[in-house]
């Protein structure tokens, strides 16, 4: 039912930074919790960034922390992920997913997906 639509993504040197959108489709996005993926090629799909419905809280993988950070408009029914001081081993296709509680950190506890959006950082 819901849709999820990203956006920003693109190339950029290290040290530069990126602000991917992921844009929702109807109003059920405001009792939702929103997170960030990425995958590389050949790798499993990783977890980046989740946030509550609310927006006050938020969790991180360890090799982001510092470095990026979620938000998100339930007005506009968007989410936002803020990438800063991007590094080479950033690079992947991203991508947003959303679902009710119980919150997850796992690709398998989200049940709408966008279609993913390619950040490639260049050294």
């Amino acid at each position: 039912q819901v849709q999820l639509v990203e956006s920003g993504g693109g190339l950029v040197q290290a040290g530069g930074s990126l602000r991917l959108s992921c844009a929702a489709s109807e109003g059920t996005f405001s009792r939702s919790f929103m997170a960030w993926f990425r995958q590389a090629p050949g790798k499993e799909r990783e977890f980046v960034a989740r946030i509550t419905w609310t927006g006050r809280f938020t969790n991180y993988a360890d090799s982001v922390k510092g470095r990026f950070t979620i938000s998100r408009d339930n007005t506009k029914m968007t989410v936002y992920l803020q990438m800063n001081s991007l590094k080479p081993e950033d690079t992947a296709v991203y991508y947003c997913a959303a679902d009710l509680p119980p919150y997850s950190d796992s690709p398998g506890g989200y049940e709408y997906w966008g279609q993913g959006t390619q950040v490639t950082v260049s050294s």
